[in-house]
């Protein structure tokens, strides 16, 4: 019985590594192709391969990814891939689109587990929530929803993921600007 056990475990093991190993590259080229998606879809038409001069910041225990945009030698916006832990669900990863002088271009959601038909309005393709922050500038435009004293619009039964998308999209622009500052 012991050697039996051990022959199923083994080939279930072994079935395991290797379809790990076959679906190992193509999930990260899917997921280097998303990222690449939301890099074009932030940030002003570029000529450049912003991910060829990705700079990075760790901050919090994880990190920012930072994404410059150029046309010619000059730079028409910087994509930072961004995060934050106080999602309802968790994690939430965007992407947020700079122009040179701080002002959001554009947003896209790259990762999240929030509540279908709730939390998930954050996304473009549940709902237009998130274009209230194209064209603001987070030196005067308050990165708080209303209800905490800011200029957000909350997510309707859903102010714990817009505060979390806050969160995040704050902690993008800080980190861009400290960045900015002193090149």
């Amino acid at each position: 019985m012991l050697i039996a056990l051990f022959v199923i475990t083994l080939f279930a093991s072994a079935s395991l590594g290797g379809i790990y190993e076959l679906t190992k590259e193509p999930i990260a080229a899917a997921k280097l192709e998303k990222k690449n998606n939301a890099i074009r879809q932030v940030i002003p038409e570029f000529d450049n391969s912003p991910t060829s001069g990705v700079y990075k910041k760790a901050i919090d225990g994880d990190t920012l990814y930072f994404y410059p945009g150029m046309q010619g030698d000059k730079l028409v916006g910087t994509a930072v891939e961004t995060f934050t832990n106080l999602g309802f669900a968790g994690e939430i990863k965007i992407m947020v689109g700079f122009l040179p002088d701080g002002t959001i271009n554009d947003v896209a959601v790259l990762e999240h587990g929030e509540t279908p038909g709730l939390g998930d309005k954050m996304e473009k393709k549940k709902s237009d929530w998130s274009i209230q922050f194209q064209g603001q500038n987070p030196a005067s435009f308050r990165l708080l929803v209303k209800k905490d004293g800011g200029d957000v619009d909350a997510i309707t039964a859903s102010t714990i993921s817009s505060r979390a998308f806050c969160d995040a999209v704050s902690r993008a622009y800080k980190n861009y600007m400290s960045i900015k500052d002193n090149k």
